[in-house]
């Protein structure tokens, strides 16, 4: 990747979804967006946050693919499904600790984030890095992300699962690993029934 990784700051995300629009116009995507745009705690806040793959080290994604339509780049990007041998099972899809790639009916392929190989293999940034303007997406050497308060962090903690990416999230210095629990995103007690 030409010296440059992938870093995602939720904390500098506004909302505006710019990422989203120029993902859509990515020649390889036609038309479809491959970043996962949510709100973080709808009920309390109006918070939002834009990601992309995580390319992770050892993809499962690519490893439960019965028909080994998912390749890994030799510089580590976990490409979409090769539509020649992609089924549509979806296994990829339920097998993403991040919940990442999608299935796209209508191409019966699964899709994803691939950071734009086509701009990234020939020196270009991705189309979402280009366009954010709170640089919640960044494609960046290294060196220019030591400024930020924040550092970044690339594994993951899923119970006892351990995920090492290739993309990095910023996070308060103290942290060295991200540590995921479902249950803390689960709806159960968060409700509250009078509302």
């Amino acid at each position: 990747m030409f010296g440059y990784e992938f870093y995602v700051d939720p904390s500098r995300c506004i909302g505006c979804q710019s990422c989203v629009k120029a993902c859509e116009e990515c020649e390889t995507h036609r038309g479809v967006s491959m970043i996962n745009f949510d709100y973080l705690d709808r009920h309390e806040m109006a918070g939002t946050a834009a990601y992309v793959c995580w390319h992770c080290e050892e993809p499962t994604c690519a490893m439960v693919c019965p028909a080994d339509a998912i390749k890994v780049s030799e510089d580590g990007i976990v490409r979409s499904a090769l539509k020649p041998r992609c089924i549509g099972c979806s296994n990829c899809v339920l097998a993403c600790p991040f919940g990442i790639p999608k299935v796209i009916p209508e191409y019966e392929q699964m899709m994803k984030c691939d950071m734009c190989y086509d701009r990234t293999s020939v020196g270009k940034k991705p189309m979402c890095a280009t366009v954010c303007p709170s640089q919640a997406l960044s494609y960046v050497k290294s060196d220019e992300i030591r400024h930020r308060r924040e550092e970044p962090v690339n594994l993951f903690v899923f119970g006892n699962q351990q995920v090492k990416t290739r993309v990095n999230m910023m996070a308060p210095p103290d942290i060295s690993a991200i540590s995921i629990d479902v249950a803390d995103y689960m709806w159960e007690g968060h409700l509250d029934p009078a509302r």
